[in-house]
């Protein structure tokens, strides 16, 4: 039985293996739901990157929010990448888990006050301005503070990423970065600020991008922009092409890294531009098909009607996993031991008081109560936007690689939920 996704998920036998683990062995070990990475994935997916990008002055810089657990973080750390962040928390991750400041690039619509001065005083490497209000804070707090804050524009080239609305971020009518009909005014102003430094330009279109051409489109109007900015007199010195290249969680066939990269890499060159240091922002490319979610079976709920419902009732809910009932995504659901017998096709649902509280819908699986499932793909945006709905403690998380296994994060108990939280007076 072949599986979408990465190599390092797939059956021996009848067995489910993540790397050379099988995967019922995880869920009896460390319980469900439960989040199962391979490092082995991950390795391998950055890999694709560094081979397409030998020789050029380059940054890949993970991005956090597709995973942000501590050993993940470790793990591109330790094979050379920066991390693109949006928050204070996720740069206080990121150095906790050995980051170099200077290999951060901070993104995000929303930057507080407070946020900047914290990324100042470490020295990040760069701030992805996405408004010209967030330019004048930045100018104001580096000021204050005595620092420099090096920047460059995230600049909306309005160029159709063909993907989900939700994920969807360089349209005009999306509320990520500059106009690209503002960017030259814009440098021209933070070129006159004090407490700002100019470092480069920046874009980035969208998640789960399944064709190279929206990434040409973007980069031709970059680099239109480039051209335009630094005949104002503005040097750019590097280039951010973002992230958001898709996976196969069922039938999607997107382009490889080597692909994508090597495209734009002959765009650039072409249009006289290969003497630019380049920077990637990649997530779910690097972390999505390492990851399962694994949750056992508790109840069959056939249906009364001979046209109806079967519900398959598990452990893992949508406050675990919350891609299906957020983005109406489809994700694989797959049998941890393979079993004899017909299937029948099931509504894979969670314990959550919620109708949108579901994993999967019309799924052909042979299962009994106590067997185990794992959700596919689910190693980018599952844990980073996993809740505690319904007081539910989130999953444990644990890494593999090769035949062993870590606990990288313990499942959250009740009193860890509301220890921050306080009686009335008496």
């Amino acid at each position: 039985m072949k599986l979408p996704g990465s190599p390092h998920v797939a059956y021996r036998g009848d067995v489910l293996m993540l790397e050379d683990c099988p995967v019922a062995d995880l869920a009896a070990r460390f319980g469900t739901p439960l989040y199962a990475y391979s490092q082995g994935a991950m390795h391998s997916a950055l890999a694709a990157y560094q081979r397409a990008l030998e020789g050029r002055d380059h940054l890949i810089c993970y991005a956090v929010k597709a995973n942000s657990n501590l050993a993940v973080l470790q793990t591109f750390a330790r094979a050379g990448c920066g991390f693109d962040i949006v928050s204070a928390g996720e740069l206080a991750r990121v150095l906790a888990a050995g980051a170099s400041p200077s290999k951060v690039v901070f993104s995000g619509v929303g930057k507080t006050r407070a946020e900047m001065r914290e990324a100042l005083d470490v020295g990040v490497m760069c701030f992805n301005i996405e408004s010209e209000a967030e330019l004048e804070a930045l100018s104001a707090v580096a000021s204050e503070t005595g620092r420099t804050a090096r920047i460059s524009l995230r600049v909306n080239p309005d160029v159709d990423a063909k993907t989900h609305p939700y994920i969807s971020t360089g349209l005009k009518g999306n509320k990520f970065g500059i106009a690209h009909e503002r960017a030259v005014a814009v440098y021209a102003r933070a070129a006159a600020l004090p407490g700002i430094e100019i470092v480069g330009i920046d874009c980035h279109i969208g998640s789960q991008i399944t064709e190279i051409d929206p990434y040409l489109d973007a980069l031709d109007r970059m680099l239109d922009l480039v051209e335009a900015i630094e005949a104002t007199g503005v040097t750019l010195h590097h280039l951010d092409l973002g992230g958001g290249l898709g996976i196969t969680y069922t039938d999607e066939q997107p382009p490889s890294a080597g692909e994508l990269i090597g495209a734009l890499l002959q765009r650039i060159d072409v249009r006289g531009h290969g003497h630019r240091k380049l920077m990637f922002e990649p997530g779910r490319s690097l972390v999505g098909n390492a990851g399962v979610l694994v949750t056992e079976v508790l109840y069959l709920k056939p249906s009364d009607d001979a046209d109806g419902k079967h519900f398959c009732i598990v452990d893992a809910a949508m406050n675990d996993m919350a891609r299906p009932a957020m983005y109406e995504a489809w994700m694989g659901i797959v049998p941890c031991r393979l079993r004899d017998g017909p299937p029948v096709t099931y509504d894979v649902v969670g314990p959550v008081c919620e109708s949108g509280d579901w994993l999967g819908r019309d799924r052909a699986l042979a299962v009994q109560a106590g067997d185990h499932l794992a959700l596919l793909s689910a190693g980018a945006y599952g844990m980073s936007m996993a809740s505690n709905y319904n007081t539910r403690g989130r999953a444990a998380e644990v890494m593999v690689s090769g035949g062993e296994a870590w606990l990288i994060r313990e499942r959250e108990t009740p009193a860890e939920l509301f220890r921050g939280e306080h009686l009335l007076p008496t």
